[in-house]
């Protein structure tokens, strides 16, 4: 039986369908917005003396966040994780994160507008969601 193809061939073959699988190099860079949820108050009337943590905001799981461009368009959705947690990948430019209604919650977080590039965003940002508790 003749070899057709030699070990270097198959690495390099493997390598150039790996890349086309993956859209190639030749996207645009992404850049991470990340951030939490959390909901709050949690306590009725909080205490003068709280226990530690005993009225902290709690976490926000499964909440539904728009990231659209400066243009409005919808860029991606993201949901928030057990912790409240979220991370969405993007092109450097202007958006605006518009979380959606939860269930449960008396209203919903305010959006917030990132600008997050090469050099860097906003940090983590922080997404208050109101409990209706008074």
């Amino acid at each position: 039986m003749q070899r057709l193809l030699g070990p270097g061939a198959v690495c390099f073959l493997v390598v150039v369908c790996l890349a086309a699988c993956n859209g190639g190099a030749t996207g645009a860079p992404t850049y991470a917005i990340e951030g939490t949820a959390s909901a709050g108050p949690t306590c009725p009337v909080e205490p003068a003396s709280p226990l530690p943590g005993q009225c902290a905001p709690r976490a926000v799981a499964g909440a539904v966040l728009v990231i659209t461009n400066a243009a409005g368009q919808e860029v991606t959705r993201v949901k928030t994780d057990g912790s409240g947690a979220f991370t969405a990948a993007v092109p450097a430019g202007s958006y605006t994160i518009t979380p959606q209604p939860v269930v449960g919650l008396m209203s919903v977080a305010p959006p917030v507008s990132v600008t997050i590039g090469p050099s860097g965003g906003p940090g983590p940002i922080a997404l208050q969601y109101d409990t209706g508790i008074r």
